[in-house]
């Protein structure tokens, strides 16, 4: 996930929790959150505890949320995937609701319009070993066709979006379920994940026996290994095996032109 991608899915979020968006340039954005948005994501319970045992009045944060990592001129958070805040992010992304439906603004003067939904899935891919790497993929599947498209988010970002359809708008009703669009979806993230360079798996396993000969060169003289050892080599395992996490970060159905 680029620096874009993330500028354009926090956007989305502040936007769809009724945050003030103060200020939004191509570097960051400077965000005035409601006191819900505050609670989970700004890491400062001990100040909600004092407000709300006191019956104070609360005073929710404005943040500056940084998505260039080039940019050091202004003081904010830098968002990047991995950093606290984002993770937060995603965690109230799924408490507060990660399935929407909405339907595209069209101007009235075209007439009667025709929407066509479209399903969406943006996925957190973490790629673990000794290392973590994540990256967020947008995929979205016209329920009419079947074809799909990747960074999905992209393309809807740029969109007018409302959550109730207009008066002249008429939106055509899935020909593909949207449980089977989900499993198409599924079976699109793994099929791109197979084909990612995996490099990275070999590299971790390699580590892993170089430390492993680390270990037994210590205990080589030992014919009964002691606790000690068993630990040490489960804690190896743990550590350097690959494994790849696939997260549901959000979804919806979209009713596009």
């Amino acid at each position: 996930m680029h620096s874009q991608q993330i500028h354009q899915y926090l956007r989305q979020f502040f936007l769809e929790s009724n945050c003030a968006i103060l200020q939004d340039t191509i570097d960051y954005l400077t965000v005035q959150l409601t006191g819900e948005i505050d609670k989970k994501i700004m890491n400062r319970p001990f100040y909600w505890q004092y407000i709300e045992a006191t019956n104070s009045e609360p005073a929710p944060a404005t943040i500056t949320c940084i998505t260039n990592p080039a940019e050091n001129s202004i003081g904010g958070v830098k968002v990047h995937f991995g950093s606290p805040i984002l993770h937060r992010i995603f965690h109230a992304t799924r408490e507060l609701g990660s399935y929407v439906q909405l339907y595209e603004t069209v101007d009235d003067s075209l007439g009667q319009i025709i929407l066509t939904p479209w399903l969406a899935i943006n996925y957190k891919v973490s790629y673990c070993c000794d290392c973590t790497k994540e990256t967020l993929y947008s995929l979205g599947i016209n329920l009419l066709t079947g074809v799909m498209k990747e960074n999905f988010q992209d393309s809807i970002a740029i969109r007018d979006l409302d959550i109730e359809p207009a008066d002249h708008i008429f939106h055509v009703q899935p020909i593909i379920k949207p449980l089977r669009g989900v499993e198409r979806l599924n079976a699109a993230i793994q099929a791109i994940i197979a084909q990612e360079d995996h490099k990275w798996a070999d590299e971790a396993w390699r580590r892993w026996q170089r430390d492993q000969r680390v270990l037994d060169y210590f205990y080589e003289d030992i014919e009964e290994k002691p606790e000690h050892y068993v630990l040490e080599k489960k804690a190896l395992a743990e550590r350097y095996t690959a494994k790849i996490k696939v997260d549901i970060v959000n979804g919806g159905v979209f009713y596009l032109l």
